[in-house]
């Protein structure tokens, strides 16, 4: 849905500046020109609102002008299909005696004709022309000549009434993703698409109203931190602080410091007195980012903290009482840790209750295309550039390439894509970082090289290795489809869809099907 509406956001800006405005502002300049008027108008029929606007005219700018269905030249023409000729217009049109008065340009005289759609829908707008020069009144072979140019203006009529349901259809579709599939935290947005995704924000759900400590893990990358911001956010005690500390980058000899606080004088330049962590995050959470990272001597102290809920500055002896919620992530296995004596084991037993594993963003592909484009939108809002979006190749290398450096690695390349890419232009393969660009050119020689030995098409070569793949899986998993779909790394509803495409009978119960295209090979 994500990408959908993506793309059809694509398809609506790159309208935006097709040459049918540049077409349709030359009638409104060439028409008074050529039948000698002094204004022309195109006005528009709004599919969802029914108002009529006018989007160019002589003088105008768009959509300036709105006049009403009932009780207007205009609205009469496009309620009934048929022309309208008014050379005494002064005399008794209410609706342009207003204009009038609020414009100050007086309606003489006035020709106007229905434009009707090419697809059968009706009538989509109306070609107004104002004030016949010199006095003249118009007559039957200006509304021939009128009517002539109508029709081919309805061509560039009908792809602006398009235009306008794709922005509104995008429009629904971005709410419907915003509903189903992120989640702000923080300013920040969290794309879950994918079933692995869906499960975490499930069990992050189910702990942010429990009281309990939480151990998140998962490769760097994998957006811990937004995860932990999460629960603490969604939790009781969003409305008091959140503290991070990344346990990697603090010095061995002040990490006591820098946790418990410390009196003026305790130590070397410490000059004045100073929270620890566990004070600034008391009533609050104390986040522990990459918490295998945290020395040996210091785990005892920490082990107090979090069991008794106390602890002591450095220089002092007076016990300071702390109520705080702790939230751990490592990129490391903890428990692999402990057996190899990195890491206490009665530590390892107080810090979590439950444990949150981040899946890498090769294991949840349905997440991958969703994620470039939201920080496409988000980078260009930042840099001030109007990309038109991903080449269908990039898109696709994308979703093929393993990401080793999960979602911060997608934002980077994303951000490098749009500063190389010119304003107006398709972001191409060739402007990646080198790694990606590797990896378009092994994957598109692959292609070659299949195709030049098998002597068959992409997509029956694509078809037999996913067969071949598939069979392989059920095997392994002893018919367990949902077990088959973890291994392949799609969801159980895409390997239902494979089995069925590819006839693949004796896994889903049904009599099987030769495929003809199996036989012949």
């Amino acid at each position: 849905m994500s990408l959908l509406q993506q793309r059809l956001s694509q398809v609506a800006n790159s309208w935006a500046i097709d040459d049918y405005r540049a077409f349709v502002t030359f009638y409104t300049r060439m028409l008074p020109k050529l039948m000698s008027v002094e204004r022309c108008t195109i006005f528009i029929l709004d599919i969802e609102s029914r108002k009529i606007c006018s989007i160019f005219g002589t003088g105008l700018t768009e959509r300036q002008i709105e006049p009403p269905m009932d009780g207007s030249i205009v609205g009469s023409v496009i309620s009934s299909g048929r022309s309208h000729i008014d050379n005494y217009l002064e005399l008794h049109d209410g609706f342009h005696l207003f204009m009038a008065e609020q414009t100050g340009f007086t309606c003489r005289n006035m020709l106007c004709c229905p434009i009707r759609s090419l697809s059968g829908n009706g009538v989509t707008g109306a070609v107004q022309l104002i004030n016949k020069s010199g006095g003249a009144l118009f007559d039957d072979e200006d509304l021939r000549q009128l009517e002539e140019a109508a029709h081919y203006l309805s061509i560039s009529i009908e792809s602006i009434i398009l235009n306008q349901e794709i922005l509104r259809i995008a429009g629904y579709l971005n709410c419907e993703v915003d509903r189903l599939g992120r989640t702000s935290v923080g300013g920040a947005m969290l794309i879950a698409e994918s079933p692995a995704m869906r499960e975490v924000l499930e069990l992050v759900r189910v702990v942010s109203s429990a009281p309990i400590h939480v151990l998140i893990q998962g490769e760097n990358g994998t957006g811990k931190e937004l995860v932990a911001r999460m629960i603490h956010e969604s939790g009781e005690r969003r409305s008091r602080s959140f503290v991070p500390v990344n346990c990697a980058c603090i010095p061995e000899t002040l990490i006591e410091s820098e946790f418990f606080g410390h009196e003026k004088g305790a130590f070397s330049g410490a000059e004045v007195a100073r929270k620890g962590r566990f004070e600034e995050a008391d009533g609050g959470t104390l986040f522990l980012d990459e918490i295998a990272e945290m020395p040996l001597q210091i785990q005892p102290k920490f082990l107090r903290a979090i069991q008794e809920g106390e602890g002591n500055r450095l220089g002092s002896n007076r016990i300071i009482y702390y109520d705080v919620r702790l939230i751990s992530a490592t990129n490391k296995d903890l428990a692999a840790e402990v057996k190899n004596g990195a890491f206490r084991e009665d530590l390892f037993f107080r810090l979590f209750s439950v444990e949150i594993l981040i899946p890498p963003l090769r294991q949840r592909r349905e997440d991958i295309i969703p994620l470039a484009f939201h920080f496409l939108e988000q980078t260009q809002k930042r840099f001030k550039r109007k990309v038109l979006g991903f080449s269908e190749e990039l898109i696709d290398a994308f979703e093929r390439y393993s990401w080793p450096g999960n979602v911060r690695q997608l934002m980077k390349e994303v951000e490098r894509l749009v500063t190389l890419t010119p304003d107006g232009s398709v972001i191409q393969p060739s402007s990646c970082s080198r790694d990606l660009v590797t990896f378009c050119d092994k994957v598109h020689k692959q292609h070659e090289v299949q195709g030049d030995c098998s002597g068959l098409v992409l997509d029956d070569q694509v078809r037999k290795v996913e067969i071949g793949l598939i069979e392989k899986a059920l095997k392994e998993a002893g018919g367990n489809k949902t077990k088959a779909a973890g291994m392949l790394h799609i969801s159980r509803q895409g390997l239902d869809k494979k089995l069925k495409r590819y006839n693949l009978d004796r896994w889903t119960g049904r009599k099987k099907v030769t495929d003809p295209a199996e036989g012949a090979s």
